[in-house]
């Protein structure tokens, strides 16, 4: 089986860079931020009703239950990909629960786990005993999966990034002189499956749970990624995580940060992402309770502002001319951001 679904998705590589796939659609594509409290679970809903799920959440019937409550609201009765970043508890422990409760198609992952840890290895047991009746892909960087009307691309996977730089992209990162030499990280948080998805003039950036020697590899001395309008803050919006020369150079103009009340939104990441030159706003799905109300967003833009959340989340509306919406579902506040005219990815 997964020979198969390897050779299905490397003959459609093709066809998923061809021109003509990128199609101008009325239809918008849709991005959920959901609440699993300081894990994640994004998921994302082409205009041709593809969906693909990234991370899962915590074990238990909170995160399955509120993925499946959300993918029920965007109108999908399958989620056709779920795509692992790595093998932490709180993005990979949900599979088993949400396996229970909805239909799933295709695991995507970055291979085996790569991390000496006890509680990495029966993660990612747990998560192999789970999918046994469900095909699975492991992608490298530079593949992506079969979408009509999207990109997505893989940027890192099990600790390599993409050689070369997109489309548009390869300048020198004028902010990589702010850097100091990071050490190295052994965890599973460095070898996340990162990606990028296009729609027309739309770019969202998720790197999972990225660390910060991985991210300057990306970005220094040149930039491979280029620009993009939405940003995922890595690791929770952690610090030394989302260094200058990340958050800088990709010129987010919305950066959302998938925290917890007490975990992630750190006030130095926050600081960064915030003071990147063409941000417009900041996100947050939780207030972060152990840092100051300076390094939060304001609260029409967190989407659960005390430690009682009733998991409300985040939802961007992406056009294909790079104009967007994001909305917070707990007061229904919508903020639209219209297309760059600078903005023109090929």
């Amino acid at each position: 089986m997964i020979r198969l679904v390897w050779r299905f998705i490397l003959l459609s590589m093709g066809l998923l860079l061809a021109p003509a796939v990128l199609a101008k659609s009325d239809a918008p594509l849709r991005i959920y931020f959901i609440d699993v409290e300081g894990g994640q679970s994004t998921l994302i809903v082409t205009p041709a009703k593809q969906s693909i799920l990234i991370d899962t959440g915590f074990a238990g019937v909170r995160d399955a239950g509120r993925i499946v409550e959300v993918a029920r609201g965007a109108g999908i009765k399958q989620i056709d990909y779920v795509l692992i970043t790595h093998y932490h508890e709180d993005h990979v422990g949900g599979v088993a629960d949400l396996l229970e409760k909805f239909r799933v198609g295709i695991f995507v992952d970055h291979g085996e786990n790569q991390e000496d840890s006890a509680a990495a290895k029966k993660n990612y047991a747990a998560y192999v005993a789970a999918i046994k009746h469900n095909a699975r892909v492991v992608l490298r960087p530079g593949q992506g999966v079969p979408l009509k009307g999207i990109i997505l691309q893989v940027l890192t996977a099990a600790g390599d990034h993409i050689p070369d730089p997109l489309p548009g992209a390869g300048e020198a990162n004028i902010y990589c002189d702010l850097e100091k030499q990071p050490p190295d990280d052994t965890s599973e948080n460095s070898r996340s499956l990162g990606v990028l998805i296009t729609f027309g003039k739309f770019r969202f950036l998720d790197l999972g749970d990225l660390t910060e020697k991985r991210e300057l590899e990306l970005v220094c001395p040149n930039n491979l990624i280029g620009t993009v309008d939405l940003y995922l803050a890595t690791h929770h919006g952690g610090h030394p995580d989302n260094p200058r020369a990340l958050a800088w150079a990709v010129h987010p103009r919305v950066a959302v940060i998938n925290n917890g009340p007490h975990k992630g939104g750190s006030p130095e990441a926050w600081q960064i992402i915030h003071d990147s030159p063409d941000l417009a706003d900041l996100w947050q799905l939780h207030y972060a309770m152990d840092s100051d109300k300076p390094h939060n967003a304001p609260e029409n833009l967190i989407a659960n502002i005390d430690e009682k959340s009733d998991g409300h989340y985040i939802e961007v509306k992406a056009g294909s001319d790079g104009g967007f919406s994001v909305t917070n579902s707990r007061n229904g506040i919508e903020k639209e951001y219209r297309k760059k005219a600078s903005v023109d990815v090929p």
